[in-house]
């Protein structure tokens, strides 16, 4: 591999996230225009390296793109350790197409993947990209922002339905591993009771609170629950699987909610926001935040400063290695769920 390279690929993979557009489109002209680079965009994923799917990129290609939700490249949950024989897997189409360093864009399944490239020997560059907010070594990934912001403000507009029809409404979120969303749309939405996978939970105790609220005054509640938490005591949720054998969540607030209305007698509701989490415009943080990433990793990569990813450390873009990054899923820390109980009374 050249000390400089001039070809550079570049791929989203694993679930979408707003956001991921503006990355390419910083990825695209910092190393095409700026830095009179080549870049190789890379479709669907790992399935588009594996298969050999590519498209070219420069500064035509990505124009009008930082508003845009998903992803120009497309994206798929392939895997070339679990689908395919690691680096074997892709070495045709990164031979075939001259690419030199490969910039990854995704969460924590993704960037395992390519630490274990990078470990066979590929330059890779890691931007750290998932609502979930749960990468390691970073103080926050793009997409989180708008997911927060689109689950407050579906927050927002249930309590006013439930506060109508003196309702309970339990509205479950992305999450399948950590709570950031459920913990910061609760507490920027005022919710009565937020239970995420990092804590374990007493319905018996938010069925407690939501009674207490019915005496004071307040005859409805927002319960927020992230989708990875476990269902309650007895019961199953039937988990489905996705085309590439990965679990599909999303479910457990209707076994919640109907535990709640039979401990307290209220008329108990779901709301399940789904994939409009992933979906639509970035805020304007996030697109600020993306482009950073963006063109710290389009540098890294022309400096040959790979096996690293962007991270943002106090709102600085630093270079992390990848190790750091893959070490472990960071979860939602005592300080900020302790804020959000204060408000559980």
């Amino acid at each position: 591999m050249a000390d400089t390279p001039r070809v550079i690929g570049v791929l989203t993979a694993g679930g979408d996230c707003p956001g991921l557009n503006a990355v390419i489109r910083a990825v695209t002209t910092r190393a095409s225009s700026v830095n009179d680079a080549e870049v190789v965009g890379i479709l669907n994923g790992w399935e588009g390296l594996m298969e050999g799917d590519t498209m070219p990129l420069d500064r035509d290609a990505v124009r009008g793109i930082l508003t845009r939700g998903g992803t120009i490249l497309g994206t798929s949950r392939m895997d070339p350790y679990v689908h395919g024989e690691g680096y074997k897997s892709v070495e045709n189409t990164i031979r075939r197409n001259g690419i030199e360093a490969l910039i990854v864009i995704g969460g924590d399944g993704t960037l395992r993947s390519a630490l274990a490239l990078a470990k066979e020997g590929l330059p890779v560059v890691g931007v750290p990209k998932t609502i979930d907010n749960d990468i390691n070594g970073t103080d926050i990934t793009f997409g989180f922002d708008t997911a927060v912001q689109i689950a407050t403000d579906a927050i927002d507009r249930l309590a006013s339905t439930a506060e109508a029809h003196n309702r309970v409404i339990v509205v479950e979120v992305m999450g399948r591993t950590k709570g950031w969303i459920a913990a910061y749309a609760g507490i920027a939405g005022g919710a009565d009771s937020i239970l995420i996978p990092e804590r374990p939970y007493d319905l018996d105790e938010v069925a407690g609170i939501i009674r207490a609220r019915h005496r004071h005054g307040k005859s409805y509640s927002i319960v927020v629950v992230a989708e990875g938490v476990e269902p309650p005591a007895g019961v199953e949720v039937e988990l489905k699987k996705d085309a590439f054998g990965f679990a599909r969540l999303g479910g457990v607030g209707y076994a919640i909610a109907d535990h709640i209305e039979t401990l307290t007698g209220f008329e108990t509701r779901v709301s399940v926001l789904g994939h409009i989490q992933r979906g639509g415009s970035p805020t304007a943080f996030d697109r600020v935040l993306a482009t950073r990433l963006g063109v710290a990793a389009a540098d890294y990569a022309l400096e040959g400063r790979t096996g690293v990813m962007a991270a943002v450390r106090s709102m600085e873009i630093l270079p992390i290695p990848m190790e750091e990054a893959c070490a472990e899923i960071r979860g939602v820390t005592p300080d900020i769920y302790d804020t959000a109980a204060t408000f559980f009374s």
